[in-house]
């Protein structure tokens, strides 16, 4: 899993859609709901290790900038926890908070 930390590191994810489909987690660190939903995203990406999918994490706090950039670009109000499943440059899903569940991520993963 990529650690973005650069709003170009984020611009590169996005155009790298276009070829893999994108997994992007943000992450609060301070925040017990986010540690359980990124476990549930772990659990996720230890199953699904294919060369067509790309995993990625935006601590919130720690990289402030790449957090509101994600969020301006994409025009999807911040919430953390939040995951996007992105393919083509365009988010095709995206959760937060306790919606973030296993069974939601292979429901989508069954729509890809």
């Amino acid at each position: 899993m990529e650690e973005l930390q650069s709003i170009e590191q984020w611009h590169d994810l996005w155009e790298g859609s276009s070829s893999k489909t994108v997994f992007l987690f943000k992450h609060s660190t301070s925040c017990p709901i986010s540690a359980e939903a990124f476990q549930v995203f772990q659990e996720f990406i230890e199953t699904q290790q294919k060369p067509e999918f790309q995993f990625a994490l935006v601590k919130v706090i720690e990289q402030r900038p790449v957090s509101n950039a994600i969020a301006e670009e994409l025009q999807i109000k911040h919430e953390s926890p939040q995951l996007f499943i992105i393919q083509n440059k365009h988010v095709i899903w995206h959760d937060s908070h306790w919606r973030i569940t296993k069974e939601q991520l292979e429901e989508q993963l069954a729509a890809l």
